[in-house]
């Protein structure tokens, strides 16, 4: 996906311009170009990092736009315009005729600004579900934007400086949720966001979400059209000879390679990772999917080496701390893909988060039950004793359901697990406030449908799950190993589709993904229909008491990130301890999250 970045003053200063492409050039990366735009006077160039897509600019009268990624124009006057000239041109149409609601007219992937220099304003603003990046700071009367954190600090007027805050959200989620930053005063869109800003005036807002709206047709013609939704969004995404397809084995990618494989007259090539480790690999999924759609399967089976060759790789590719191992085999598939000749790849993430598959949906599901039965019988409930197994159960039961939403999600979280004053040194703690991650949960949360938990759950997941995390997950390992990604199940006539079928058809009872699985009967293999949901999880913790040097490798670096004064030393050694006779799995996350901290920060300090 292409990128953009430059910046809009309420004066003229246009030494800035050179400024910046010098300070590019110097962290080698002269292959990208301001589009800066000045108060009355305008330099605007584009640049890509060396990928299929770039950026695409249009200039009409006082208005100039920019937009970067794979747009598609829902409006047909707009879509004529957009092949004619280009999608800045139609942006630019759109916006004279009918202001920013043009945004509601665009899907696909993409990132864009609109401005009007003369009088001081601009448009900022991403697709729907986060496939494309924008970052933004507000500086001195500058609006500094860019796809990337780090075009935005490469600007005079923008001084980084690292949140303590960001650090513990960091360390809560695994990743730093938007709108914050690694650094303050440095923000980043949410999906199907817009900020406009005049002069000094910034509102923000989002020019779409999902209406959920039910659909009154029989579940069989929706099944049926959900075949042809699949098929429409894949021709969008398809992309001649050297595309590829991401295989897991599960629902989501099998469909992918099954849906390319239809539309094509070769065998389509798929790449696979595999571990030499119990309850990780998936191969034989994928193997099934690929001979039952006849694909190409390629195959690489990583090793504790790779993990170690890969992470300062990786810690130093990321804009910001990014905790999610599965980047490390999402870096070696595409990788794998770049040396077989492709690229484009097609990734299957989005299906979960729109046609439930989560395996936190049945558990929730269930909890919320409880709220259906009679006040008398919670009554009995509640005051259980807790002698017998089955009573401790519920017991157990009745304390999680009585959390409210969104923050009984977030009852096993490790920074919930230990009190805080044991986990952070008091200077740490009192640079931050520990509620703020349940009140972003909260505030994203209260903006979905309001009164129906899957699609509630459905609405947060598709920002802190897909946007926050897989997506960035997807799009840096992929832009790392050389080449450019599609969604195919992130298409807006799918979005749409998936928010229409109601919740008790998404998920019947307790299983997940019931209408899905109904309506691929007879197109995907048996056993990816019956296999239960596994995720791409790297078995770091497992390899890490068995490989003395990413044993040694981690300890290092867990021993140098607790020297800087935001753990508690003692809860450090502690967490080394209980890894190495407790769960190694569970303990090896916060281990994995702590050593890709550090390695971030030794990579960017």
């Amino acid at each position: 996906m292409g990128s953009i970045y430059g910046w809009l003053s309420t004066h003229s200063q246009p030494h800035f311009a050179g400024s910046i492409a010098h300070q590019r050039r110097a962290s080698g990366q002269d292959n990208v170009q301001p589009f800066a735009v000045e108060h009355r006077q305008a330099n605007a160039e584009l640049g890509g990092h060396g990928l299929t897509q770039s950026a695409h600019f249009f200039q009409s009268g006082p208005l100039l736009a920019v937009i970067a990624g794979q747009p598609v124009w829902h409006d047909n006057a707009l879509a004529q315009l957009s092949d004619q000239h280009n999608p800045a041109c139609a942006l630019i149409a759109g916006y004279q005729r009918e202001g920013r609601n043009v945004l509601t007219q665009l899907g696909g992937a993409f990132a864009c600004c609109l401005m009007e220099p003369e009088r001081g304003y601009a448009l900022l603003a991403i697709d729907r579900v986060g496939m494309g990046a924008l970052t933004f700071s507000i500086q001195g009367g500058n609006l500094v934007f860019g796809s990337a954190l780090d075009q935005v600090i490469a600007h005079p007027a923008v001084t980084p400086a690292i949140s303590p805050q960001s650090i513990y959200n960091y360390l809560y989620f695994h990743v730093i949720p938007s709108p914050d930053s690694i650094y303050q005063g440095i923000f980043k869109l949410q999906p199907a966001q817009f900020v406009e800003f005049n002069e000094t005036l910034l509102q923000q807002g989002f020019y779409w979400q999902p209406s959920y709206t039910a659909s009154t047709l029989p579940k069989k013609a929706l099944h049926e059209q959900l075949h042809e939704q699949l098929q429409h969004a894949m021709r969008l995404c398809a992309h001649g000879p050297k595309t590829g397809a991401f295989l897991s084995g599960g629902l989501d990618s099998s469909t992918v390679v099954g849906l390319y494989q239809k539309i094509t007259h070769r065998p389509v090539d798929a790449f696979s990772i595999g571990f030499a480790a119990d309850g990780y690999d998936e191969m034989r999924y994928a193997r099934t999917t690929a001979r039952h759609f006849q694909a190409t399967l390629h195959e690489y089976y990583l090793t504790p080496k790779d993990v170690l060759a890969a992470i300062p790789l990786i810690a130093r590719s990321h804009e910001e701390p990014f905790g999610n191992a599965s980047a490390i085999p999402t870096y070696y598939c595409a990788k794998l893909a770049r040396e077989h000749g492709m690229d484009t790849l097609l990734a299957g993430d989005g299906g979960d988060e729109i046609f439930a598959g989560n395996a936190r949906y049945g558990k929730q599901k269930l909890l919320n039950g409880y709220h259906r039965i009679p006040n008398l019988a919670k009554t009995v409930l509640a005051g259980l004793a807790v002698d017998l197994p089955l009573l401790r159960k519920l017991k157990s039961y009745v304390q999680q359901a009585t959390i409210p939403m969104p923050q009984r999600l977030e009852t096993y979280n490790f920074l919930h697990r230990t009190p805080l004053s044991q986990i952070f040194s008091g200077d740490f703690l009192a640079q931050i406030n520990p509620e703020l991650p349940l009140q972003n949960l909260q505030q994203t949360y209260q903006r979905g449908p309001g009164d129906d938990l899957i699609k509630n759950m459905l609405f947060l997941d598709q920002k802190f799950t897909l946007a926050d995390n897989d997506l960035r997950k997807v799009n840096s390992m992929c832009a790392l190993a050389g080449v450019e990604v599609f969604y195919p199940l992130l298409q807006r006539n799918l979005l749409d589709f998936a928010a229409s079928i109601r919740s008790d058809w998404l998920m019947q009872g307790l299983t997940l993904r019931s209408f899905y699985k109904e309506a691929m009967q007879g197109f995907l293999p048996p056993e990816t229909l019956a296999k239960k949901k596994q995720g791409f999880g790297l078995p770091f913790g497992v390899w890490m008491r068995t490989d003395p040097d990413l044993q040694a490798f981690a300890l290092a670096n867990v021993e140098a990130f607790a020297r800087r004064g935001i753990l508690n030393p003692e809860w450090s050694k502690q967490l080394i301890q209980q890894h190495k006779q407790g769960h190694a799995a569970y303990y090896g996350v916060m281990i994995w999250i702590l050593v890709m901290l550090e390695q971030w920060l030794v990579a960017h300090s």
